[in-house]
């Protein structure tokens, strides 16, 4: 396997122009995010931040002044605020701390949701939880009447997407909170706003909802860190149990350096919000519509225009299978992603695209591609060179063995 990566690496040699559109998956991290962490790592606020010397107590501060900024973006206070090493981490310390205290009930999610709140899902639903998805339609809308057939008494805990990280469908967040609060006014409504945060506009005073989960490396910050939006008065346990610092629900020594990553993110993300999202949602239509005239037998998937993220594009192709197309176009300089990234390993399609009515070719054929507000109209330019050479290679290759 080593080996073959290797080769792999090797033939990249000589690309002129790398264009990364992964960041559903990680992040190339812009050097003034990187800038804005370097000094915690060895110059100041390196301490533990509940020990009581001057790095000790620079941590604390970083670490508080990072909530606040946080706190401040989405209309939350800042005690509200717990980091987590993740979105995966918080997704499970939302689902399984608030159900922690109680031995049963109804659980509610869509049939969309990331993988880190199905898979919790799935295991609470073996320790005598019932679980009910919604359905949604072509285009990845949760259908609002399900959700009220489906609201009753016994439902405890409702998650529900703001945005789908797959194919970037914006949600009627507001309007299922009150369907879930008017069918069960002590359930507990947390949404995972990984993919709407820094994107479009999300207040969860305005919203109204118990929990929201963060993640940085996807408005361009750090990996490694997340956080949870917990409004005041939603009991939630600990899930994990060591050391308790700053973070009264995630224990452990705060990793400093990508909390302050994350708040430079936040802070850059709501500088210029307005243009910073109208410069995503044109270049994210650049490449759809590049795409979809350059390339013969192409098809987005989940909406277009207003109702869809600004940096999501989410296109497949036919007549074409596996990772080649991917590799095709890393070989180019050109990185993006097939399928979701918890599941491109597995030879099976994406449980988004074949929800919305995707054939199992048009799911295993789609590539995701997500812009940020560091992105250009020349890499544009670049991408939309290079998806055409590669289809018609891969398509070639495939014809050849039979494909189709």
């Amino acid at each position: 396997m080593g080996s073959n990566v290797e080769e792999l690496i090797k033939a990249h040699a000589g690309i002129e122009r790398e264009v990364y559109l992964d960041s559903e998956n990680s992040s190339r991290v812009p050097d003034e995010i990187v800038e804005a962490m370097l000094p915690y790592f060895n110059k100041s606020s390196y301490g533990n931040p509940t020990i009581t010397h001057k790095p000790g107590w620079e941590a604390y501060e970083v670490i508080m002044g990072s909530a606040e900024g946080i706190a401040r973006s989405m209309g939350a206070d800042p005690e509200e605020i717990t980091f987590t090493p993740g979105e995966t981490e918080a997704n499970n310390l939302a689902l399984m701390g608030a159900l922690s205290k109680k031995a049963g009930g109804k659980i509610i999610i869509s049939e969309i949701e990331p993988l880190s709140v199905t898979h919790v899902c799935e295991m609470l639903e073996r320790r005598g939880f019932k679980v009910a998805k919604i359905p949604v339609d072509g285009e990845g809308f949760m259908d609002l009447e399900g959700l009220k057939g489906e609201v009753d008494g016994e439902t405890v805990l409702v998650s529900l997407s703001a945005v789908s990280n797959e194919i970037g469908t914006i949600e009627p967040i507001r309007e299922a909170l009150e369907i879930v609060k008017d069918g069960s006014p002590g359930a507990i409504f947390h949404t995972d706003a990984s993919d709407a945060y820094g994107r479009i506009p999300f207040d969860v005073g305005e919203l109204e909802v118990d929990m929201a989960t963060l993640s940085s490396y996807k408005i361009s910050g750090p990996r490694g860190v997340g956080a949870l939006y917990v409004r005041e008065g939603v009991e939630v346990e600990r899930i994990l149990e060591g050391q308790v610092g700053t973070q009264k629900l995630w224990p452990g020594v705060e990793n400093t350096p990508l909390i302050a990553g994350f708040a430079a993110a936040s802070e850059r993300a709501f500088d210029g919000f307005a243009a910073n999202a109208s410069r995503m949602r044109r270049l994210r239509d650049r490449l759809i519509e590049g795409v979809l005239k350059g390339v013969a037998d192409t098809k987005l998937n989940g909406p277009a225009g207003d109702g869809r993220a600004p940096d999501n594009a989410n296109i497949s192709f036919l007549r074409w299978e596996g990772e080649g197309l991917t590799i095709e176009l890393s070989l180019k300089g050109v990185y993006v992603s097939s399928g979701s990234a918890c599941t491109r390993r597995v030879l099976q399609p994406s449980h988004v695209l074949t929800a919305i009515g995707r054939r199992f070719e048009e799911a295993h054929g789609s590539i995701l591609m997500k812009v940020t507000r560091y992105h250009t109209d020349e890499d544009i330019d670049y991408v939309l060179e290079a998806i055409p050479k590669a289809v018609e290679r891969i398509r070639a290759i495939y014809g050849s063995m039979g494909g189709g």
